[in-house]
């Protein structure tokens, strides 16, 4: 059986839509079992309901709006820190939260603790793909600054997160970069290629460069960059999807021909609106852990939830804590 946590007061929703995303994970998935974090009144009626659910009572909640360090120190009794706590405790083998990023990155940083070796952990998400195939994008904000050195690395635990969890038998990896010519960068970019080629001086694994314009057209594995540019490109990316919706809707308000249009064209829209919000994957991964840790997103739902306590479970039982270690000893094949 595996077991997860799940932060029942992370998110921007009511707690109701959390329960309900664990209740779907529990029906979906005979041998998961969870740690339900949160309040007395919230949790103890819940898991009292649902025999592979167990109460983490907690009595403070980490707010998105407060300074990350300054609340893990505060609310030793908050949802993240108490749920980081039962992970390295091995009352649970990994944890799901769709809380402030920054709080579960450095709880999840400091009370599961970082694989040997590793330099920073980083966040990765998988992007849909024109062609089908996914992407692994990292670092998607946790380190804004960078050495060659780490990035690296980042390619390395890209290359474990896209075998376990996307099935990808031996991914390849391209550095986000202004054109695909070797010669294309800034200073920093062209360091990250010049690390990269050592890495790979036969270019068994690494690509070269890849352009922002690869980012949705699932040429790539894996993409990675320094964090800061990471979470530019992706918030960018879901600027731009808001901006085509919005702009769809209000155009077809103005016409009774495109109204129609669009009415046929929804299910369409959905399916697309669905692939870019990461609900099928149910969030990000901080890898380099010694425990799989997914970070939903703020505006959560139920299958998010569903989705996320899932592929946490998927990523416990692939290995891959020691696909990452043994990325970054050996390589993968």
């Amino acid at each position: 059986m595996t077991t997860i946590c799940v932060d029942v007061m992370g998110g921007d929703r009511e707690p109701q839509v959390v329960l309900d995303g664990i209740a779907a994970a529990l029906e979906a998935d005979a041998d998961l079992s969870v740690l339900v974090a949160g309040p007395q009144d919230v949790v103890v009626p819940f898991c009292a309901h649902h025999g592979r659910a167990r109460a983490l009572v907690c009595t403070e909640a980490i707010a998105m709006d407060e300074h990350p360090a300054e609340a893990i120190r505060a609310k030793k009794d908050s949802t993240i820190v108490r749920g980081c706590a039962a992970v390295r405790a091995g009352e649970a083998d990994g944890l799901f939260s769709a809380g402030s990023t920054g709080a579960i990155f450095a709880a999840a940083t400091l009370g599961i603790g970082r694989i040997r070796g590793i330099k920073r952990p980083a966040i990765a998400s998988a992007l849909p793909g024109a062609s089908g195939r996914q992407t692994v994008m990292l670092d998607l904000g946790a380190n804004a600054d960078v050495r060659p050195d780490v990035i690296v690395q980042f390619a390395q635990m890209g290359r474990a997160y896209a075998h376990v969890v996307l099935g990808v038998d031996s991914p390849r990896v391209a550095l986000l970069s202004n054109g695909t010519e070797e010669t294309k960068g800034s200073e920093l970019a062209l360091s990250y290629r010049r690390a990269l080629d050592e890495a790979d001086p036969d270019h068994a694994w690494f690509a070269g460069n890849a352009e922002g314009v690869d980012l949705l057209a699932g040429t790539h594995d894996v993409i990675v960059t320094d964090g800061f540019t990471g979470n530019v490109a992706l918030k960018s990316l879901e600027g731009t999807a808001k901006y085509l919706l919005r702009e769809i809707r209000r155009l077809t308000s103005e016409s009774k021909r495109a109204a129609m249009g669009a009415l046929m064209l929804k299910p369409v829209l959905k399916e697309v609106a669905r692939g870019l919000s990461g609900d099928e994957l149910g969030g990000a991964v901080l890898l380099g852990l010694k425990a799989p840790v997914l970070i939903g997103h703020g505006d959560t739902s139920v299958d998010a939830v569903k989705n996320g306590t899932i592929a946490t479970a998927v990523a416990v039982r692939g290995g891959l804590v020691d696909k990452v270690a043994q990325a970054i000893t050996r390589g993968i094949d």
